[in-house]
């Protein structure tokens, strides 16, 4: 069984025995769909059979996270899935409750530091009113620029009154301020920021073949997130040897995603990929796999990579998008078309 879960099991209940703050426990599952039945934590064989991998962790009462990938199944299937694996996942909660029990230490007392309140209404005073002007802009870079203005205004204004604010508190009652202006907004049924409402995606454009010299590409824009996505053929012999923790194994898809600092207006380190570029890539390859023909279907090795161009949220549903147009710009015979978009809930 993959160690994955057994991992955030054991972290959940070291935290809980330890006395530290921690708002768990939390359990988690695996779940697989094998013959038209879930299956709990599937074995390495059985998941050479599922129809769905499906990782969930949460609380006692709510669901926290849920990753997967699956064979086409419907919605019912999957929503049955979370369902499922944390009924399952329950178990293992109330067998940390009996650890804690037996062999916890006593909560450690920690109360935040108070707020203080009189900065709070002097920053609130000077900025509500200008954020709420800069956040009618709908283009990002316009509107970051007045952002960055007001945060100069009140940071001079609280200077020539003599207060001796730290910038990163100033900077932190902003940011509350920006999101409860954002939230109450869309709560009020106001348009988003960029001028939306809550069901509207935002202008898209396709373009494929735009490297001629490559075996496949695409250009694939939704609003201001951009993904270029190249598609590159090779034979079994260029297949990506993985020596991981249950065994070696070859891997004939390989997809990496690249969000380079200007993708976002920004200067930083370009260099080795970074534990977020590595998770989008991984998070794009599994949105795909199933729709990939068959190894004697298709004997082919294929490598994707995505290059984030620009980005205001969701590049990672951008490189689905653009994966799945560039390979069917290579040629690749895939079982079905594949797109991606990325959700938030406000209530």
């Amino acid at each position: 069984i993959d160690p994955d879960i057994a991992a955030m099991i054991g972290a959940s209940a070291a935290l809980c025995v330890s006395g530290i703050p921690f708002a768990g426990p939390i359990g988690a599952a695996r779940v697989g769909y094998v013959n038209g039945e879930y299956v709990l934590n599937p074995t390495v064989s059985q998941l050479a059979k599922t129809q769905l991998d499906l990782v969930v962790a949460g609380t006692e009462t709510a669901v926290l996270m849920v990753e997967s990938e699956a064979q086409e199944l419907s919605e019912e299937v999957m929503l049955g899935a979370v369902v499922f694996g944390h009924d399952q996942m329950k178990a293992v909660i109330d067998a940390i409750h009996e650890l804690v029990r037996d062999g916890g230490k006593p909560e450690v007392e920690w109360s935040p530091a108070p707020k203080n309140e009189e900065l709070i209404s002097r920053v609130t005073g000077l900025a509500e009113g200008k954020l709420r002007e800069a956040y009618q802009v709908r283009d990002k870079q316009a509107r970051t620029a007045k952002l960055k203005d007001v945060t100069a205004e009140v940071g001079a204004a609280l200077a020539a009154d003599g207060a001796s604010a730290d910038s990163v508190d100033v900077g932190n009652i902003l940011f509350d301020l920006e999101s409860k202006i954002v939230r109450s907004q869309i709560l009020e049924g106001e348009p988003r920021i960029d001028g939306r409402d809550t069901r509207t995606v935002r202008p898209i454009s396709i373009r494929t073949g735009v490297l001629p010299r490559t075996h496949g590409s695409a250009l694939f824009t939704r609003g201001e997130t951009q993904a270029l996505v190249i598609a590159t053929l090779g034979t079994a012999r260029d297949e990506q040897k993985i020596d991981a923790l249950m065994g070696e194994y070859s891997d004939r898809f390989m997809l990496h995603y690249n969000m380079p600092p200007f993708a976002t207006g920004e200067t930083g380190r370009v260099g080795t990929p970074k534990r977020r570029e590595i998770g989008h890539g991984r998070l794009a390859k599994r949105a795909l796999l199933a729709a990939l023909p068959a190894p004697e279907d298709f004997s082919y090795s294929v490598r994707l990579v995505s290059e984030i161009t620009e980005s205001n949220g969701s590049s990672s549903m951008a490189s689905v998008c653009g994966g799945c147009l560039a390979l069917m710009d290579t040629g690749v015979p895939m079982k079905s078309h594949v797109a991606g978009i990325a959700m938030g809930l406000i209530k």
